[in-house]
């Protein structure tokens, strides 16, 4: 009996626990439930879900003349979600319905696999139940339209699997124009360059957010969960394409005849100081030339004799000389404090202080700068001051400005030969954009602007931001000085003996052009100045129209020990005139530009559409007879004597199974060819079509490559 009791007490006691424990756990799962709940529902969807940042469209960049600079165009990734309902399915029936169909059609989109590859490559995805299986990536609008109507694809998300994310991918429709001074868009912005990196924060909108859900794998967006972004604003640049364009034409075709190391050519606006082109091009390894360095505003070196300028208007402006003041220079010759400085020119005795402007004296400012400011350094470095010649220029470039290095007194490497070699251009450094800005205050009556790059911020289309010239200093001299200065300058060019004047000096051109030469001695590899070590910087810095002035045009050029030509003005002068001359037949004379005419005696040979060599040559008003007989596009034009007649142009319109003949053709024509046929074109050099590394008449593949050589 009292074992009975025993046990019944027993199985009491554990039943009251179990009771017990059982309505602790009940309580705990209510309290979870009612005051815990969102926080662990919370951490378990951080677990298997998260938010991934969107991108925003970022802003496009324009020219002042409406032209896109650069630009955002969407490019796709294409993923399949093989585990998705409307595949799996029927235990998988609309999938192998359309495999083959499907496969096929990839093949022929994408070209770069077979169909039997595609088809076996998504077997196994689906078999293996891949959730967010990346198909293709990088593909552009045209393949995105395309591929939404291929088989199964145009089923919808739901039923085909296939996810197609958007993403930008930053161009330049005009390729290498104004590269370096537009930039290039980098993740990371502090490794951004140009207007890209110094506007990047409007450029590039606010970012949006989407929610990813983790499954079988992979994250997978969650539809319908997204942040939209905000698009980026656009903004305005102060260059014109057509001045950017022959800026750089003229910069490489001396860059390359002359064998060349680098080049800048910068065109300013006179009245507001904006700029209308930055040309900068350096040689590459393999010979060509391309805009990898902005050599205008972010590299400083001595500039030359085109400093005599600064040396100058101190000297008017402190009343110690002027225009007419007799000085003697030596022969060409003369030591100071026991270095020698002497003039490219020898033998030059007493002269006025306009002649030995004209002529790049360099004795004549050396030994006048050393009289007057020996005594009194800084008044002269007062002067440079006031030009801005030691401080940045402000240029929305702020990552790549050079600063400017003008030596005071106090510096430890000041010597009694400073103030003379200072005086002409030597034992400071400044950037060609510094010089132009110095230059463009006395075209503009001595008002200094401020050099910039962006005239407006707009958003999807208003302007939310209007950029106005900024005047940094009202008056850098007197009038007096100014007047006497600018009659210095234009002497240069239109007088006798002045340095420019066989290279710039035109009277047929319609206007005139006042500015400074410059030839700069410069240390190959920083191996000094001895002989065999020497290059020279080449420089033109001036204006146009000389007697109502409205661009101001910087040209430095480092020379090679190659070069065929080293001064100022037979290098960066002829470079200088090439310019002014379209910028004013376009813009301030209001007649076309001409180029000198050649004899025309030898044969002409170009191929082209035959619309396209009509509307040309109607519009330069050159008759043409057309005897092609057959029904093909393309025309051989053969000119010779102001004669003209068209042909049918053979092998260039081919069957579409053998490669086109695409020699002779100007660019745009050969690759809308190649294309058209199924190349992937790659391209070598500049010109026209010489010769092509797949032969015409071969058949071939698409998809296949093809390098085009121009000449």
């Amino acid at each position: 009996m009292d074992i009975k009791k025993d046990i019944l007490w027993r199985v009491y006691l554990c039943f009251l626990c179990i009771a017990v424990l059982g309505v602790a756990v009940l309580g705990r799962a209510l309290y979870i439930q009612r005051f815990e709940g969102s926080y662990w529902q919370s951490m378990g969807d951080s677990l298997h879900q998260k938010f991934v940042p969107l991108d925003a469209e970022r802003g496009s960049i324009y020219s002042e003349d409406g032209n896109i600079l650069s630009t955002s165009v969407p490019i796709f990734d294409v993923y399949v979600d093989f585990g998705a309902e409307g595949l799996t399915e029927k235990n998988g029936k609309r999938f192998r319905d359309n495999i083959d169909s499907l496969s096929i059609a990839l093949a022929d989109l994408f070209a770069d696999r077979t169909a039997t590859q595609y088809k076996k490559e998504m077997q196994l995805a689906f078999k293996d139940g891949d959730r967010y299986y990346p198909l293709k990536k990088k593909i552009s609008f045209t393949q995105y339209q395309a591929l939404r109507q291929l088989p199964l694809v145009r089923q919808g998300r739901n039923k085909s699997g296939f996810i197609i994310t958007a993403r930008d991918k930053r161009i330049n429709p005009y390729v290498l124009l104004a590269n370096r001074t537009i930039g290039i868009s980098r993740d990371n912005p502090k490794n951004s360059v140009g207007l890209e990196q110094s506007y990047d924060s409007l450029l590039r909108g606010t970012r949006g957010q989407r929610l990813m859900r983790y499954a079988a794998g992979a994250y997978m967006p969650v539809e319908g969960l997204e942040v939209e972004p905000e698009n980026g604003m656009d903004i305005i640049t102060t260059l014109d394409t057509y001045m950017q364009d022959v800026a750089e034409t003229a910069l490489y075709n001396m860059l390359s005849f002359n064998n060349s190391v680098h080049g800048t050519a910068i065109v300013m606006e006179t009245a507001t100081g904006k700029i209308k082109a930055m040309a900068n091009l350096g040689k590459q390894p393999d010979g060509t030339y391309a805009e990898d360095l902005n050599y205008g505003v972010g590299k400083a070196t001595e500039p030359g004799s085109v400093f005599k300028l600064a040396t100058l208007i101190a000297l008017l402006e402190d009343k110690y000389v002027d225009k007419n003041t007799i000085v003697n220079c030596e022969g060409g010759v003369k030591y100071f404090y026991g270095l020698r400085i002497k003039d490219s020119h020898l033998g030059t005795g007493e002269i006025s202080v306009k002649e030995a402007f004209l002529r790049s004296s360099n004795v004549a400012f050396a030994k006048l700068a050393d009289q007057y400011y020996h005594t009194q350094p800084s008044k002269f470095v007062a002067h440079l001051h006031r030009f801005r010649l030691d401080t940045l220029t402000g240029i929305d470039l702020t990552a790549t400005s050079g600063r400017p290095t003008i030596k005071s007194p106090k510096n430890r490497s000041w010597a009694h030969t400073t103030i003379p070699f200072m005086a002409h251009g030597y034992e400071e450094l400044v950037t060609p954009l510094h010089m132009l800005t110095f230059y463009n205050a006395v075209a503009n009556n001595g008002r200094l602007m401020k050099p910039y790059l962006v005239s407006a911020v707009k958003e999807y289309g208003v302007n939310v931001k209007t950029i106005e010239p900024t005047v940094l200093v009202d008056k850098i001299c007197s009038d007096e000085t100014l007047a006497q200065a600018r009659e210095c300058l234009g002497a240069v060019v239109d007088s006798l003996h002045g340095t420019g004047r066989r290279v710039l000096y035109d009277t047929a051109a319609g206007y005139s052009i006042a500015g400074k030469t410059g030839t700069a001695v410069t240390a190959l590899d920083n191996k000094g100045y001895n002989k065999g070590n020497k290059i020279y910087q080449a420089s033109f810095i001036g204006y146009f129209p000389a007697d109502n002035p409205k661009y101001t045009m910087a040209v430095v050029i480092q020379n090679s020990r190659e070069s065929k030509w080293v001064y100022g003005a037979d290098v960066s002068g002829r470079v200088f005139k090439e310019i002014s001359d379209k910028i004013y037949s376009r813009y301030l004379s209001g007649k076309k530009y001409t180029a000198p005419k050649a004899a025309d005696t030898a044969l002409h040979l170009y191929y082209g559409l035959k619309n396209d060599l009509s509307a040309i040559f109607s519009t330069v008003g050159l008759p043409y007879t057309d005897s092609a007989t057959g029904s093909g596009y393309w025309r051989l034009a053969a000119i010779k004597k102001n004669t003209t007649g068209l042909t049918e142009a053979k092998g260039k319109a081919a069957q579409p199974s053998a490669v086109p003949d695409l020699t002779g053709m100007g660019l745009k024509d050969a690759i809308y060819l190649a294309e058209n046929a199924g190349f992937k074109v790659s391209i070598a050099g500049r010109g026209r079509v010489f010769n092509q590394s797949v032969p015409a008449g071969t058949a071939f593949k698409k998809g296949q490559s093809i390098t085009l050589f121009l000449n």
